[in-house]
């Protein structure tokens, strides 16, 4: 599947947001509405938040870096219109925010799990990598079934 340059601009553009869309839906059910977990488990709370603190503003940083490239790449008719690879985009950078952030803080640094006070933290841990492969393969499917479509009319 190859994409044109306004289409792959538009995918990278759609990435990023993704990225820092599942950033968000982390840090505010995770961290504030469920209160399971903070990036840093610790026993000093103002540690706990200033980490938390960091996490919002990389998050942050994305979805306005996001919004940016969209805005510079159309201003420059550098940006393709195709909602499917929008979505599709959104999906995968968000499955991927999942991975990277569950691989690296949950396992290899250890410096939480999802939810810690569970029986067993292990299987939370597990469905929140499932949820970002799951994400990854539906914005893939997206997609594709976007190209396909195209390509028999």
């Amino acid at each position: 599947m190859s994409l044109s340059i306004k289409d792959k601009n538009l995918f990278v553009a759609a990435f990023i947001l993704g990225l820092g869309l599942l950033g968000a839906i982390d840090g505010i059910v995770f961290h504030q509405l469920l209160q399971w977990h903070h990036m840093v488990l610790s026993t000093n709370i103002q540690l706990e938040i200033l980490t938390d603190g960091f996490f919002t503003a990389a998050f942050s940083a994305l979805l306005i870096w996001g919004g940016i490239k969209i805005f510079k790449d159309t201003r420059n008719d550098k940006l393709g219109y195709n909602w499917s690879i929008f979505f599709g985009g959104v999906f995968i950078g968000g499955g991927t925010f999942n991975l990277v952030e569950g691989i690296v803080n949950h396992h290899i640094l250890q410096v939480h799990r999802v939810k810690p006070t569970a029986e067993n933290p292990l299987v939370y841990d597990l469905a929140f990598l499932a949820l970002g492969i799951l994400l990854i393969i539906v914005g893939w499917m997206i997609i594709r079934k976007s190209k396909q479509i195209k390509v028999a009319r």
